[in-house]
């Protein structure tokens, strides 16, 4: 490794240890203000309002996504706009949680009297105790370091990281007092993975009606064939009585009957179905659906009603097209 490279690592480590260090003293912050804190929020009818200016600012909205995400109805408001009419958005039900490292923030101090009119609670995240935000808080949690990972002071760095750090903090302590579930947060995240390992339904994805492979029970071998290959599932399910569950006939069942040299014309689907095949409810989710799938190492779920009629089909490839995995 080269000296230029050595001297970059070693300054990359120097900032990690810094801001290491920074988030460590936070442990000593979470104490009867960080309580109160989380205490307001929680009694909170309205909506947690962020508001912070820069660096800060970017924090803020890191942090009313978290807490929006998690249980806590939460939204960001730019200080600059909100002297310009966005303070409109802000409520008599509200708490305002305000960032300044300096807590002397200026564009925040302008709004402040304001805020005091709406006799909203104000909870504050600066690194001064003895500032002008800071006193005019209901309470004022410390998130002040001991200097910046930047060398010239300048760039804020540890004090961001500590402000992110507190914020996710005081989100996730709402979240378990509010016992906010796996499911809850799915609810608020339907497009990605998780969301839709939670919520996603066998109904959602199966193949219904005329999508469904069937032939009744007095079909030939060479009929269900047929059907197989006009639904494009690799199985067709085997009914009596309009649509009741008979069986199940799939590719593993075919290449057994060939084994058996058995005669496609004559053969009876009955004589080489697979009789009572894995079936599933149509308000199961679809990950159990796939979860009961590669426990029996099978393709594809028969989706029945409380009377074994057949009201669906489910292929695996659904379910991997659904993106539940």
């Amino acid at each position: 490794m080269s000296e230029t490279a050595d001297k970059l690592r070693a300054l990359g480590l120097a900032v990690i240890q810094t801001e290491q260090k920074a988030i460590a003293t936070l442990a000593n912050r979470i104490d009867k203000a960080f309580v109160h804190a989380c205490e307001l929020m929680l009694k909170c009818k309205g909506r947690i309002v962020v508001i912070g200016m820069g660096k800060s600012g970017h924090i803020g909205g890191k942090i009313a996504a978290t807490l929006a995400s998690t249980g806590s109805p939460a939204f960001f408001v730019h200080p600059g706009e909100a002297s310009h009419g966005d303070l409109g958005m802000i409520t008599a039900k509200d708490v305002v949680l305000a960032l300044s490292n300096s807590g002397e923030t200026e564009e925040i101090i302008t709004i402040l009297p304001l805020i005091k009119r709406l006799a909203v609670p104000l909870i504050t995240l600066t690194g001064n105790k003895t500032s002008a935000l800071a006193k005019a808080a209901t309470v004022n949690i410390d998130v002040s370091v001991e200097k910046e990972a930047c060398p010239l002071g300048l760039a804020p760095t540890s004090s961001t990281t500590a402000a992110l750090v507190m914020g996710d903090a005081l989100a996730i302590a709402l979240l378990e007092a509010k016992g906010f579930s796996a499911e809850d947060f799915a609810r608020s995240h339907p497009g990605g993975r998780l969301g839709r390992r939670l919520l996603l339904l066998v109904h959602d994805i199966m193949h219904t009606d005329e999508q469904m492979p069937t032939v009744p029970s007095t079909a030939t071998l060479r009929d269900a064939l047929m059907e197989m290959t006009r639904k494009s599932l690799g199985m067709t399910a085997i009914v009596e009585n309009g649509l009741h569950v008979r069986g199940i006939f799939t590719d593993g069942d075919l290449r057994r009957a060939l084994d058996k040299q058995v005669n496609i014309h004559s053969t009876m689907i009955t004589d080489v179905m697979t009789a009572n095949g894995k079936t599933i409810s149509a308000d199961c989710l679809a990950v159990d659906a796939l979860s009961l799938m590669q426990t029996h190492k099978i393709t594809a779920l028969l989706v029945v009603d409380t009377q074994q009629t057949l009201i669906g089909v489910l292929h695996m490839h659904d379910i991997l097209r659904a993106g539940v995995v």
